[in-house]
């Protein structure tokens, strides 16, 4: 039986290992998974080192939205321990500063208030309508009130301070996949098809009828994209 690849995968902001369940469990064939708690820290620097402190030699990185900035701190730190790549719904870019205005208005209503985690206002923004009411849109929710707020806020923090990764995508020299719903709000398909312009021979998939999280929301196409990739 041919050895298992060592899989690293990143979750967003305010997501678990539930975000990639899934995935971990289609994939285990071929994949030996691991979903990295990034709760811990502020920095993306500092999230990174974690990942990499606990990291086999050589894995390959999957990574969704805010996963997606601690991959590429991992090309900075060590890039040649990353096998192959896959960016889900992220983007290389800063924020704009609607978005860090935004970022810094949730902040401060939680250090005035309670945790509400993923709102009845902010569901929409991170799934297609098809799944506002349902199980995805429930298992959201609990995801993000089970990560908490003093999490939120140290992800936050790390997200709003990350550094302008759009430099580094030309030196990414490994098999790369990137993907995004087409109904995304948040990283919409504008930025990543910058990326696949970007990383010499990447592959761009785009999921129909899908917001910011595939992993939940479709399932079963990820792990398929995600196992041809992994295939290579």
């Amino acid at each position: 039986m041919p050895e298992r690849t060592p899989l690293i995968l990143l979750p967003g902001l305010l997501c678990d290992a539930r975000l990639w369940r899934d995935q971990a469990r289609d994939l285990g064939d071929i994949a030996d998974s691991t979903v990295p708690d990034l709760t811990l820290d502020d920095t993306v620097s500092a999230m990174a080192r974690r990942v990499l402190d606990a990291a086999p030699e050589r894995f390959a990185l999957a990574a969704l939205s805010m996963g997606g900035y601690v991959a590429f701190e991992i090309f900075r730190q060590q890039p040649t321990r990353v096998s192959r790549l896959a960016l889900l719904d992220t983007s290389a870019a800063t924020d704009t500063p609607e978005r860090t205005a935004q970022r810094l208005a949730g902040m401060e209503s939680l250090r005035l208030g309670r945790f509400f985690g993923v709102t009845a206002r902010m569901l929409p923004q991170l799934v297609h309508t098809r799944h506002v009411q349902g199980p995805v849109g429930e298992e959201v929710r609990s995801m993000a009130k089970r990560v908490g707020g003093d999490a939120f806020l140290r992800q936050q923090n790390a997200i709003l301070n990350r550094p302008d990764s759009r430099p580094l995508l030309a030196s990414i020299d490994v098999p790369t996949l990137i993907a995004v719903g087409d109904s995304d709000i948040l990283t919409p398909p504008s930025d990543a098809e910058y990326m696949h312009r970007h990383i010499a021979g990447a592959t761009l998939h785009t999921f129909v009828s899908c917001g910011h999280l595939p992993p939940m929301e479709a399932p079963e196409e990820t792990s398929a994209v995600l196992r041809r990739w992994l295939l290579g």
